[in-house]
């Protein structure tokens, strides 16, 4: 059950993530209702969940040696696949697509350290 309680809240924190890049970037819009957005957090989501842990082992040492930087490209990377999967979502170019992705990490670093705080007692 907590699995499950997991995955919603990733959903809930991509589909303002969405909303919060589609709001901040130029090159980066997303049209579509309420449904589209819970489906296009969903697949984001899913991504996440199945894809982007097989990229980071694989590029394991290319991370080690940028010292992280190269988990950014990694989150490119799935933004870019989000992109593709989801007709709603435009990103226009590569510069939005990286500064996309640092507002993903951003919202979702803010939403989790609020949530664990607040969920700790």
């Amino acid at each position: 059950m907590k699995l499950i309680g997991n995955i919603i809240f990733h959903i809930f924190s991509n589909a303002i993530a969405i909303l919060a890049a589609a709001y901040f970037i130029s090159g980066f819009s997303f049209s579509g209702d309420f449904i589209a957005l819970a489906i296009a957090a969903a697949i984001l989501t899913g991504i996440n969940l199945i894809l982007r842990p097989i990229l980071r082992l694989l590029l394991g040492p290319l991370i080690v040696l940028t010292f992280g930087l190269f988990t950014i490209i990694i989150n490119a990377v799935t933004l870019y696949l989000l992109d593709i999967l989801s007709d709603p979502l435009i990103i226009e170019g590569y510069i939005p697509l990286l500064i996309a992705t640092i507002i993903f990490s951003i919202v979702n670093a803010i939403i989790n350290f609020s949530a664990r705080t607040t969920y700790r007692r």
